[in-house]
């Protein structure tokens, strides 16, 4: 097992020092020139939070009648901040690093692997700020949080999957940097996120089951899954549907849990299949 693990060590070692050193250097850059710095990691969610609780909130009256419903939205939103960015960051990552990647011999996987974490680090901070304005919201904190691992490592498999496609795409279709922000400003909205699940069951009061029907396919989509799991199990527990107690047939309820798998299983295949090409697109 030591011997294992001296090897283990030694063939990475390379590849762990250059991803901590790419992170650093990204993370500087995204903030560089800017007075706030690091600040504008939690600013920027937190002025999108604003402007969705006055609109949304105070002026439409949407809200699934819970005083935890301010600080269960602005989870969300940083959640789904954290998915945007990782996959829009991990997308450009392998073209931003050509000069890098021509001149130089390592993994390639690691720029993308980088960009993802360096929006992981930006989540990380935001979730500070969730759980502490969660004091002051009567957020509900139980024993569910321990599932919050799980919660946050399969909507960051998601987003490194996703970012491992596109990645490869990219070198090769430049346009699709468009059609990504397209794509995601629309599962923004059809994802429960400015807006409670319960209002998707009341859209057709004359025939019930429709809602409930739409309800149960948005919670099959994995980032959406991931999301409503991570606001049961850290803030309301009474007021968050999930997948696990909507759907009562247990093959169906890991259908997300399976697309996230299959999604960042197939990312690391076509990564790994055309990385050698990319030298020579760049």
């Amino acid at each position: 097992m030591k011997q294992l693990w001296e090897k283990l060590s030694a063939r990475y070692r390379y590849s762990w020092i250059l991803l901590k050193e790419l992170v650093k250097t990204d993370f500087k850059l995204r903030y560089e020139g800017s007075w706030l710095g690091v600040a504008w990691s939690v600013i920027k969610p937190l002025m999108l939070f604003a402007v969705m609780y006055v609109v949304f909130v105070r002026f439409l009256r949407v809200s699934d009648g819970s005083p935890t419903w301010p600080i269960v939205l602005l989870c969300g939103i940083s959640l789904w901040n954290f998915f945007n960015e990782a996959t829009t960051m991990g997308m450009q990552s392998v073209v931003s690093r050509g000069d890098l990647l021509r001149k130089i011999n390592f993994p390639k996987y690691i720029t993308v692997v980088a960009a993802t974490i360096g929006s992981l680090i930006s989540l990380a901070i935001n979730m500070a700020v969730v759980i502490i304005f969660g004091f002051f919201s009567h957020a509900h904190y139980t024993w569910r949080i321990i599932f919050l691992p799980l919660n946050f490592a399969e909507l960051y498999l998601m987003a490194l999957g996703m970012a491992l496609i596109l990645a490869t795409l990219f070198v090769w279709f430049r346009d699709l940097q468009h059609l990504w922000e397209v794509f995601m400003q629309v599962a923004f909205y059809a994802t429960p996120i400015i807006y409670p699940l319960t209002m998707v069951t009341q859209m057709n009061p004359s025939n019930p089951k429709v809602g409930m029907t739409v309800q149960k396919l948005m919670l099959l989509s994995p980032p959406a899954q991931a999301i409503m799991d991570i606001r049961h199990n850290l803030l309301s527990p009474e007021n968050v549907p999930t997948v696990w107690g909507s759907i009562h047939t247990w093959y169906i309820k890991i259908i997300p849990v399976i697309l996230t798998a299959v999604i960042f299983l197939f990312g690391v295949y076509v990564f790994r299949k055309n990385s050698a090409k990319f030298a020579e697109v760049l």
